[in-house]
């Protein structure tokens, strides 16, 4: 009884698998002054038997065989046990042929009499306990019986220690699953939550055990969708799907959710264990790529469509304007005429608004302060919004510089403060203000596109009706607006989107109904003085002419009319083609000089960038203008030329043609 004692408290006072057998076999070793004492554990995966702990007299200078594993082949010890249920005590260990698979470690710590115990689990043989030359050669049934016990209460030991290692690693686990962990009884009374349900949720675990999971209840799902979640789990059922809940601070969030029913052995719901995801911010990103996809989409419509016009445009100004000069002052046509001209200007700055949205739009950048061009737009913009909405401004001192092009960011500014006016019909105010900012990967997840790093950040904010969630996701389309008709073209928002990403720039729109709306626009810091504009910029005399030779390839044959026919007019020498593999020949069989080349940039069959480095191969000292109605130097595709390069953006005036012509070849290289 102290044996079995002894075994019985090391169960329960150690706190591990191993100190548990080592003291199991200590002491049966000394109990029975045994000169080895092992307990050898069973690996079915791996097919083998491993030592698990031993005991050996500190004077018996035998090495250890601690951890030494063995084929598990034994069929005739486990046959033994499965018939007689009780110890196999061996005599002449070394030369019984049960003891064939570990013989060589009875060789080797010279065992003679061996007593093998059983270590069985629910029928079960997962074990053995090992007692090696015990002193008393002739043990009694007591002797054997005991062992028999020890045996008993260690296999019993192993399965709860082993029982309690499992529940001690999921409970481990589910404390620090990223996911949502819930579990409620059959009545949906919380009984658990993990860290991660309180982080994502906000409630503490005191708070939520003893409550529903309706303290979560965002009421944006109906009565038949918990019909049929409730339906799938009562029936024993795993439930999959998606809901909006809401937080403790009453934000929303929305969850991708398993709810799966715990039985009993009577197949009697006991309880439910609820895994849940928050993809919220997957969701928003997800939105965010798709709608960027879509304004991708768009604005690709939106240019092709502009070029489309900006060709016809070209044509239609350039022959109003040498119709406008032919007439004398005074004829009835040529007020007909500048009607023309008016209203084809009309149209162009439709095409740049397009133009911006789609990013295509022609920009000279420059290095500026945001600060300065508010103050710069201060009495305009108090005089477009009218006395009845209070202006103010919130400028940051030391505000960074960003790079945009100034006219373009004042566009902006004043499309947002119309906007702001109309929302405000009533009166309310409108406050512009500025700060820098620095956006690190931490931004949760604002922007699809986001880059880390420094920020100049303008606050357009105002206290007017505020929008709709339907209406917040569509107002940078293009010709989406809210307004009568007739009172807006719904380009506004969509030309400021359009310049600032062109800008490399962020926009983000937060507003609610009855609670106003606030634009924060982002765009990249850069450290740098701002660029300070020309005080002496040269007027060039209008109309110059020339006598150089001239490569005009355009594929749109108004505009190559329109051009050969002004160019010629002004003295120069033109060769005209409608693309480039057009113009190859003709080049070849002009003999002499050729000063510049004038070509669109994007054309069938081969592009104006690449026509032009075939030319510069053959005339080092050519001289290119392109031009295009994409009126984009960079950014529309891989065709377009780089920022260095003369470029003239569709319409044009032919005053404008010809000014351009005479600048490039009065300019050295």
């Amino acid at each position: 009884l102290t044996l079995l004692n002894q075994v019985i408290a090391a169960s329960v006072s150690e706190s591990d698998q191993q100190a548990i057998l080592a003291a199991a076999c200590r002491a049966l070793g000394q109990a029975y002054s045994a000169s080895v004492v092992c307990i050898v554990l069973l690996d079915f995966a791996a097919n083998t038997a491993t030592i698990a702990a031993e005991y050996q007299p500190p004077e018996s200078g035998y090495p250890s065989i601690l951890h030494q594993t063995v084929p598990a082949r034994n069929q005739a010890v486990a046959q033994y046990f499965r018939e007689y249920g009780k110890p196999l005590v061996l005599d002449n260990a070394q030369q019984n042929p049960r003891t064939e698979p570990f013989r060589h470690l009875l060789t080797q710590l010279n065992v003679e009499r061996l007593v093998i115990a059983p270590l069985m689990v629910n029928d079960q043989f997962i074990g053995m306990l090992n007692v090696g030359n015990p002193l008393d050669v002739n043990l009694s049934d007591a002797d054997t019986t005991l062992i028999a016990r020890v045996a008993d209460q260690l296999a019993g030991t192993l399965t709860r220690w082993q029982s309690d290692a499992r529940r001690r690693l999921l409970s481990t686990a589910i404390e620090q699953a990223s996911e949502s962990i819930l579990i409620t009884d059959a009545e949906e009374t919380i009984l658990y939550v993990n860290p991660a349900f309180e982080q994502t949720t906000g409630y503490t675990r005191e708070e939520a055990i003893g409550k529903t999971p309706r303290i979560l209840n965002s009421h944006r799902q109906d009565k038949a969708f918990y019909a049929d979640m409730w339906a799938t789990i009562n029936n024993g059922k795993v439930w999959h799907g998606r809901l909006v809940n809401r937080k403790k601070d009453g934000s929303l969030y929305t969850e991708d959710i398993a709810i799966s029913p715990v039985t009993d052995k009577h197949n009697k719901i006991v309880n439910f264990v609820s895994v849940q995801r928050d993809v919220s911010r997957e969701l928003q990103l997800e939105e965010q790529y798709y709608q960027s996809q879509k304004m991708e989409s768009i604005g690709r419509l939106a240019g092709g469509v502009a070029h489309d016009f900006n060709n016809l445009l070209t044509g239609i100004m350039g022959f109003s304007e040498l119709a406008l000069q032919s007439l004398e002052p005074g004829t009835p046509a040529r007020n007909d005429i500048q009607g023309v001209l008016k209203n084809a200007a009309s149209a162009a700055n439709l095409t740049r608004q397009l133009l911006a949205f789609a990013r295509r739009q022609a920009i000279d950048p420059k290095i500026l302060n945001l600060n300065e061009v508010v103050r710069n737009l201060n009495k305009m913009l108090r005089r477009l919004i009218g006395e009845h909405i209070v202006f103010e401004t919130n400028l940051a001192p030391n505000l960074g510089q960003v790079k945009a092009d100034p006219g373009q960011i004042e566009q902006v500014i004043l499309n947002l403060a119309v906007n702001a006016r109309d929302a405000m019909s009533n009166g309310g105010q409108l406050l512009i203000e500025t700060t820098n900012i620095t956006l690190t990967d931490k931004v949760n997840g604002q922007f699809a596109d986001f880059e880390p790093g420094d920020y100049v950040l303008v606050a357009v904010s105002d206290t007017g009706a505020g929008m709709t969630e339907e209406v917040k996701a569509r107002i940078f389309e293009p010709f989406f607006t809210t307004k009568e008709v007739g009172q807006g073209t719904g380009l506004g928002l969509a030309t400021v989107f359009g310049i600032i990403k062109q800008a490399h720039g962020q926009i983000l729109v937060s507003s609610q109904p009855g609670a106003g709306t606030t634009f924060n626009i982002y765009l990249p810091r850069v450290f740098a003085p701002p660029d300070t504009a020309p005080t002496d910029a040269a007027q060039a005399s209008p109309w110059p002419r020339g006598t150089e030779t001239i490569l005009l390839v355009e594929d749109e044959e108004s505009v190559r009319e329109l051009s050969a026919y002004t160019l010629r007019n002004q003295g120069y020498t033109v060769l005209a083609a409608s693309n480039g593999k057009e113009a190859i020949p003709l080049v070849r069989r002009h003999t002499g000089q050729i000063d510049l080349l004038l070509t669109d940039v994007v054309m069938p069959h081969m592009s104006g960038t690449t026509l032009a480095e075939k030319l510069k191969q053959a005339y080092p000292m050519l001289k290119i203008l392109f031009t295009s109605g994409y009126a984009d130097r960079v950014t529309f595709n891989q065709d377009m030329p780089g920022p260095d390069a003369a470029f003239l953006s569709k319409p044009f005036l032919p005053a404008t043609l010809v000014l351009q012509v005479r600048t490039i070849l009065d300019s050295e290289g």
